[in-house]
């Protein structure tokens, strides 16, 4: 009898682990986690062609604001690729889209350092804008 009720037990604590690992697997594959992840991945895909566009137009031509604004862009692309990679939680991919909105930041101040900025710019400010909302809601 006391071999039935140690099982028992046993039985029931293994279903209270299951149900709450349970639990939180579907947090994650939740809609709004999945609409974070892929918003995350985005505003890291945009900060990355950014990047990659300035890059390719600057030289030996590049200033010391521009250049500096340059590999401080290359620092948040890659945190921000690390934390992608990490991320779990609706919270870690808002934190990974405010560091991909800083490097954004960051390329703007090159390409108006370049004298780059023409008319795209009003668009990537009004984008990055709620990238920053979108973030601190989060």
């Amino acid at each position: 009898m006391g071999c039935a009720v140690l099982l028992a037990l046993l039985l029931i604590a293994g279903a209270v682990v299951a149900t709450r690992r349970r639990g939180r697997t579907r947090d994650l594959s939740g809609s709004s986690g999945l609409d974070a992840e892929a918003d995350a991945n985005r505003w890291v895909v945009r900060l990355g062609a950014g990047l990659s566009a300035l890059e390719v137009r600057t030289g030996a031509g590049a200033d010391g604001t521009a250049t500096q604004a340059l590999t401080d862009a290359s620092e948040r692309l890659r945190r921000a690729r690390a934390e992608l990679a990490t991320a779990r939680t609706a919270a870690e991919y808002a934190l990974v889209t405010r560091t991909a909105a800083e490097g954004l930041d960051h390329v703007r101040i090159a390409r108006t350092s370049l004298g780059l900025d023409g008319a795209g710019a009003e668009v990537w400010r009004s984008e990055n804008g709620r990238a920053r909302r979108s973030a601190q809601v989060s």
